[in-house]
């Protein structure tokens, strides 16, 4: 009985987190990346959020031409939210899947399916949070 009672609760709660987080607005920047909605990100900001240099920024810009960041007269690069985009696709490619940079730059040019398996990817793992804050909460209140 406490079991079946326990998976009820569980499985109403995991709808619950599911429901919320669908009928969240989709942000931009998914994978760990927290930005301010903004029309423009300069280029410590976006370095920060990736956890990487701003020279390897700066490299992918040069490697990649579908990141176009804008410049002010000073020179000082301006990334709208679309080279977010195309930059988080970068990322997964070649820090996460271990990609070459030839690789990523011929899967993103051949292969038009890439942002959708990166939200997927980012779903999942939104989900796989969620699930252990849930097996956490259980854990602590069989021990009570």
């Amino acid at each position: 009985m406490i079991y079946k009672a326990k998976t009820q609760l569980l499985r109403d709660v995991f709808l619950r987190q599911i429901k919320k987080y669908l009928s969240l607005k989709i942000r931009i920047l998914k994978m760990k990346i927290n930005l301010p909605d903004k029309l423009y990100y300069s280029i410590g900001e976006v370095a920060k959020a990736f956890d990487v240099n701003t020279s390897l920024i700066r490299y992918w810009e040069q490697e990649f031409p579908i990141i176009k960041p804008k410049k002010n007269k000073k020179g000082n690069r301006y990334f709208t939210p679309e080279d977010i985009k195309n930059l988080q696709m970068i990322y997964h490619l070649v820090k996460e899947k271990g990609y070459t940079l030839d690789g990523a730059r011929i899967a993103l040019t051949t292969n038009s399916k890439i942002s959708e398996t990166v939200t997927l990817i980012d779903r999942l793992e939104f989900v796989k949070a969620e699930l252990l804050k849930l097996k956490d909460s259980l854990g602590e209140k069989d021990t009570e």
